[in-house]
């Protein structure tokens, strides 16, 4: 289990066109991503930056630790940086975090740009002054400093929700898997020792993953699964009883979730269906259950045909 922080630091050449650096920084994307015992499957599970969440008592900045607080997901990186957003994570799932991933603005750019870009399908036109964006309509490649608003934009793209933003970057993922796989990125040491190379230069992680060899490794693990098992989903979350711009888990289906997750099991996201029922558990009666749906998108779901 590897949890993929995006920070919105501004630190970095260019990255001051996207607004103020505020001097904390807070985790703009938090994605869980649970790689398949027999790593024939990947999920990666969303998690917004405006639910609410129990945050425990993290180690700050100053050396003191806070206490507990009840507050935005996103408030955890603010607090204590990713090890208080792993333990977050932790206490909401029930699921270990085995590594961590922490990659600013300008890495994600380096990124995008080492795989020579990205693309993308757009049913129209982009237009985002916020996000320093302009794209025409269809299958556009997009660069660093493209891709970048194309996951950040919220003004012009959708519905403007945090919903649609989340979707989107799902979808680029997915778009970003297929990159890789489809110009033998992953086949070829060199290349792919090279993008790696140029994303850890703003890319933080934890000491299981420090260096460019068990990154290497890890990614490597991306070749043998098929695309349409490469799957993308939302924690179930609804409107936060209290706040109406924030959001709650949804119960039970996220502890369901979860708990798939925890035991390896298979989930099942919108337009895919199982391949095979699974065996039927013990201590039950009847056929086996099957794996619950979420809406989501799987890495084969790219471009506009």
């Amino acid at each position: 289990n590897i949890l993929l922080i995006g920070s919105d630091s501004r630190a970095g050449s260019g990255n001051a066109r996207y607004g103020r650096d505020l001097g904390s920084q807070r985790s703009d994307t938090t994605i869980l991503l649970h790689l398949a015992a027999d790593r024939r499957s990947a999920t990666a599970v969303s998690v917004p930056r405006d639910l609410m969440v129990d945050i425990p008592g993290c180690l700050q900045g100053d050396g003191t630790r806070g206490r507990p607080v009840f507050a935005m997901f996103n408030h955890a990186f603010e607090l204590g940086g990713s090890a208080c957003t792993v333990r977050t994570v932790e206490k909401l799932t029930d699921i270990r975090v085995d590594h961590h991933m922490v990659v600013d603005f300008s890495g994600f750019k380096d990124m995008v740009d080492a795989v020579d870009g990205v693309r993308v399908c757009l049913k129209e036109p982009v237009d985002d002054k916020a996000a320093k964006l302009r794209l025409p309509a269809g299958e556009v490649t997009l660069d660093g400093e493209q891709a970048l608003g194309y996951v950040r934009a919220r003004e012009s793209l959708g519905d403007g929700s945090d919903t649609e933003r989340m979707r989107r970057q799902q979808r680029f993922l997915g778009a970003l898997v297929t990159r890789v796989r489809g110009n033998d990125v992953l086949l070829n040491p060199l290349r792919l020792y090279a993008v790696l190379d140029a994303a850890t230069s703003s890319l933080t992680t934890d000491p299981g993953l420090a260096n460019l060899g068990d990154l290497y490794r890890l990614v490597r693990t991306l070749h043998d699964i098929p695309t349409r098992h490469m799957q993308f989903l939302t924690v179930p979350r609804e409107q936060y009883v209290y706040d109406a711009n924030r959001d709650q888990l949804v119960e039970p289906e996220a502890e369901k979730l979860f708990k798939r997750l925890r035991a390896d099991q298979p989930v099942v996201v919108e337009g895919q269906a199982p391949e095979k029922p699974q065996a039927p558990q013990k201590g039950t009666n009847g056929g086996p259950s099957p794996a619950p749906t979420y809406t989501g998108n799987t890495a084969a779901e790219q471009g506009c045909a």
